[in-house]
């Protein structure tokens, strides 16, 4: 394990100075490998706090290219970037931002085909993503890896967080529970307007990707209590937030 540069521990020295991170901290984040599902307006607050923390290897998985109507809410990219392929541009800006961390290119869309490529060799997803499809793969698969996950979602100006770690148990040795457990179903197809079509207030994939970020070096570091089992609900409009506990459904055989 490579100890942290005099240069590292300047940058970090915030971190450093906390008693819940210190120097044994910010060593696990350097060494940690975190993959980020889509570099769009979750992406973006994700990558950019993670990369300035330390994360020492950002994987980066998008298959789109950067568009002018994205730059409203996808903050790691600019408008010098527009035409590029998102892995690319956000990639330059944490190489900007901190030359310490490492970052892995997926320029294809998150799928069942390609999950065993993307999560090899990390330790911690992130989903960012903005469809239904992804975030079920995506929950499956971290579960099969028995990899934690983050995951969020948004909408105009609410969105929502929650962590996963389907393959552990609880205090009481219950399974804690799986995506499907908090949606059993992705809804019908065109029940819920995507953000091009229903528009998006650009701040809220800050705070909600943000927020995502920080559950990220929670798990990291073995610090607080992530949100496994409960889901965290952001109203941006009332400045609310509230919390939903929910469990691992028993099965009919348990049950008997």
């Amino acid at each position: 394990m490579d100890p942290l540069t005099p240069d590292e521990i300047a940058r970090y020295q915030r971190h450093i100075l906390l008693p819940e991170v210190g120097g044994a901290g910010q060593q696990r984040l350097k060494t940690a490998r975190v993959l980020v599902i889509g570099a769009g307006g979750l992406g973006a607050p994700v990558l950019q706090y993670l990369a300035a923390a330390g994360v020492g290897t950002l994987g980066i998985a998008d298959d789109d290219r950067v568009s002018l109507s994205n730059l409203q809410r996808q903050v790691i990219h600019d408008t010098g970037t527009i035409g590029e392929l998102k892995t690319q541009s956000a990639a330059d800006a944490i190489a900007r931002l901190n030359p310490h961390v490492r970052t892995i290119r997926f320029e294809e869309r998150f799928s069942q085909d390609t999950a065993s490529r993307h999560l090899g060799g990390f330790d911690l997803v992130i989903d960012g993503s903005d469809n239904f499809d992804t975030r079920y793969t995506a929950a499956d698969a971290a579960e099969a890896a028995r990899l934690p996950l983050v995951t969020g979602a948004v909408g105009r100006f609410d969105g929502s967080v929650t962590t996963l770690k389907p393959y552990e148990s609880d205090a009481e040795g219950v399974l804690n529970p799986r995506y499907r457990d908090l949606f059993p179903a992705p809804p019908p197809q065109g029940l819920i307007p995507s953000c091009a079509e229903a528009g998006i207030i650009g701040a809220l994939t800050g705070v909600v990707g943000t927020l995502m970020a920080m559950e990220a070096i929670k798990l990291i570091t073995g610090i607080g209590e992530p949100l496994i089992g409960r889901l965290l609900l952001y109203d941006g409009l009332a400045a609310r937030f509230e919390t939903i506990r929910y469990r691992r459904k028993r099965t009919k055989a348990a049950a008997e």
